[in-house]
């Protein structure tokens, strides 16, 4: 569980990035600025954000890495843009040509008329396969870029420091993955390409009407300006808001994971309206940013419809006009007068050009979306990496009989060599340059018992004669350590001890003491501002992350277990581990025998975070877990304390059969769990305040003494 300190400085980091947020969407363009401030006035609207610049670029990077499949489809997208607009054209001549001259003929000529109209079936048969050919592939491009991008994402976020899962709501992350993503398949399968084809609609459209008559052509391309005019303006108001859908969408997500993970808890405290009244709140925000984005999106398409109308009707009046009085007509074809088969090929011509405005118009919304769901899954990818600039690797070794000459073996012989498993010990593993002195005088330039206590880690140290081996014995030493999760607000004062290879060390105070973020910091979840943590004589800031987490264990009082078999969960801790040696770990836990009592044994299936197993049984499970995973050290977070009593006796079994031989770093609320620990440890607020055995502890009738006999409470 996470401390109450933790909790705080979480809690000041999220607000700030909330505030942070805040101040971030009120940074919009001042025409943007204008328009939300007059809509906000109203009472209508809630603050906005442009999507920030470069995100189309980097989002069609993913696209163009599939640039065949994409040309290909823009070619046939081409085609069907002129197959639309041919059979318009062909309208003249199959009127003024094969029609008109054979009204009321008692013998007509059917030939042109029947090569006309089959010329307009292939036009249309070749516009259908193209079109098919381009819906099929733009397929493979939305699901492969969706696809990395998900494999980006995720990969990222697995490199992401603790601090940002923290900070951050679990349910606003995974809405990146569902609702953002989703907004891009759509603007990859349908906004893109649609804006793609009405363009060279629109295009091919115009040339037409140029090649038909250009007075008609400039009457239109007047109205159309002013059109797009009108257009721009609501297309301008809509897209301010989509960021903002997005966001409050993200946020909708998280509290419903929260609540429904929640849920008894809810029903315990009777929190139902409570929680419902909430729910409300923060549906009523997605619901105005909702409102406001779409207010404006869904008049586009009947805006430039009716505009659309009332040009097809200023065009009727004027060819009519024309044609009437036989005004004079000239176009790229030539010269002449109005037709009626110009004429009503130039009607039809206008509509498919109105008709790719529309389009165009209406997928610029989809694409605002798109880029807020883009730039929120981009955001994601862009957090920094959590930093690791170790050198020092965890590697397996066979010692001499000397005691100091080391022997790396690879994993592979270790794995093979499964009877001689205990025979090959742990040991840290320096960069070639690095021959332990460095760290030494680092040591010797510390002043006091922070000095005393470095170089004695140092002499208890065992290292091979050319000091790039040092066995791994789990001496674990703080050096005028001082830490704040936040950078205003410390939660460690200049504090300095030592444990003992072997040790079982207890950490034990009130709540926000410091305990949890003692062993956040052993493990490096975070990394320190001051001071040194030396984990046998190595500072663990020269440890890879990854090596020195693999040497700890932990079991938290929170058990995370996993969808699938009971074996695999225990597997979890070291996935190359056979069965034998996961039931070994179950028997060393005394989790094997309530696990041969479930229907499948073994192989019964987890769902639900173990849901079906109780509290003591999950934690069994988990403690199995890293004994199969052999660390050389382990930290036990207040791993009893949600369990009864006679449980606890279970529990507590295992655990201590997994912690003979390694050093152990204890956290506790229930003082009677921790008496027969080497040392504890009495923390408050972020200062050692007592350290020794419980019976020293006890005889000094200090702070811990208190604790133990409920003269001071805990929380």
């Amino acid at each position: 569980m996470m401390s109450e300190e933790k909790r705080l400085d979480v809690t000041d980091g999220t607000s700030q990035d909330m505030r942070k947020d805040k101040e971030d969407l009120s940074r919009t363009s001042s025409k943007g600025r204008t328009v939300a401030e007059s809509d906000r006035s109203r009472g209508a609207l809630p603050d906005v954000q442009r999507a920030p610049k470069g995100t189309m670029k980097r989002l069609v990077g993913y696209i163009m890495k599939y640039r065949w499949r994409v040309a290909a489809i823009v070619v046939c997208i081409l085609i069907c843009a002129c197959t639309q607009s041919l059979p318009s054209l062909v309208l003249q001549p199959l009127i003024d040509n094969c029609i008109m001259p054979f009204v009321g003929s008692a013998n007509p000529d059917w030939r042109p008329l029947i090569n006309m109209t089959l010329v307009v079936g292939c036009i249309y048969f070749v516009g259908m396969i193209c079109s098919f050919t381009w819906n099929y592939m733009v397929v493979g491009v939305e699901q492969g870029v969706l696809k990395t991008i998900r494999d980006q994402m995720f990969e990222h976020q697995q490199h992401l420091p603790i601090r940002y899962f923290d900070t951050h709501e679990h349910g606003d992350m995974m809405s990146r993955y569902t609702n953002d993503t989703d907004t891009l398949r759509q603007a990859i399968s349908q906004s893109l390409p649609q804006i793609l084809i009405s363009s060279a609609s629109a295009v091919a459209a115009l040339a037409a009407m140029l090649w038909l008559s250009v007075p008609l052509t400039v009457f239109t391309v007047v109205f159309l300006v002013i059109m797009m005019l009108v257009v721009r303006v609501i297309i301008r108001r809509s897209g301010l808001y989509f960021v903002k859908r997005q966001e409050t969408l993200g946020e909708v997500n998280a509290f419903v994971e929260e609540n429904v993970g929640g849920q008894k808890v809810i029903k315990v405290f009777n929190h139902e309206n409570a929680t419902a009244a909430e729910f409300d709140k923060k549906n009523e925000e997605l619901f105005r940013a909702n409102a406001a984005a779409n207010t404006y999106a869904n008049v586009t398409m009947p805006v430039i419809g009716n505009m659309g109308n009332l040009l097809y009707v200023l065009l009727a009046i004027v060819g009519g006009v024309a044609g009437i009085c036989g005004w004079h007509n000239f176009g790229f074809s030539g010269s002449g007068v109005f037709t009626l088969g110009a004429i009503v090929s130039f009607l039809t011509l206008s509509k498919t050009l109105i008709n790719p405005v529309s389009q165009i118009s209406s997928q610029f919304n989809m694409i605002m979306m798109a880029l807020a769901g883009a730039s929120r899954i981009f955001k994601l990818m862009d957090e920094p990496v959590e930093n690791d600039d170790g050198s020092v690797s965890l590697v397996r070794v066979r010692v001499g009989e000397d005691g100091r000459t080391m022997t790396e073996v690879s994993q592979d012989d270790v794995d093979r060599d499964r009877h001689g498993y205990a025979s090959y010990q742990w040991a840290w593993k320096r960069a070639a340059d690095d021959d332990g002195s460095r760290s030494l005088k680092a040591a010797e330039k510390l002043q006091g018992q922070a000095r005393e206590v470095a170089i004695k880690a140092h002499e208890k140290a065992v290292t091979s004669p050319d000091g790039r081996y040092t066995l791994l014995r789990g001496d674990v030493r703080f050096t005028n350590v001082s830490f704040g999760y936040n950078p205003d607000k410390t939660v460690l004062h200049d504090i300095t001890w030592f444990a003992k290879p072997g040790q079982k060390m207890a950490l034990v105070g009130a709540t926000g003491a410091g305990k949890t973020t003692i062993t956040n910091l052993i493990n490096r979840f975070y990394d320190i501002q001051e001071g040194q943590i030396l984990y046998d004589g190595i500072d663990v800031r020269n440890i890879r992350k990854a090596d020195l987490r693999r040497s700890l264990g932990i079991v938290l009082q929170d058990v995370n277990l996993f969808t699938g078999t009971v074996i695999d969960n225990i597997r979890y801790g070291r996935l190359n581990a056979t069965d034998e040696e996961c039931i070994n770990a179950a028997k060393l836990t005394n989790a094997d025998g309530f696990i041969r009592m479930l229907p499948q044994g073994y192989d019964t299936v987890l769902a639900g975070d173990g849901s079906g197993l109780s509290q003591g049984q999950r934690q069994l499970v988990s403690i199995a877990r890293a004994a199969v995973a052999d660390p050389p050290a382990m930290i036990l977070d207040e791993a009893t304390s949600s369990i009864d009593t006679r449980t606890e006796e279970v529990v507590q079994e295992g655990m201590d059969a997994l912690m003979k031989g390694r050093t152990v770093f204890v956290i506790a609320h229930r003082l009677s769990t921790v008496r027969n620990s080497d040392v504890i440890m009495v923390l408050d607020h972020g200062n050692i305040i007592e350290r020794g055995t419980h019976d020293e502890l006890i005889a000094q009738k200090g702070e811990y003494y208190q604790l133990y006999t409920g003269k001071l409470e805990l929380e």
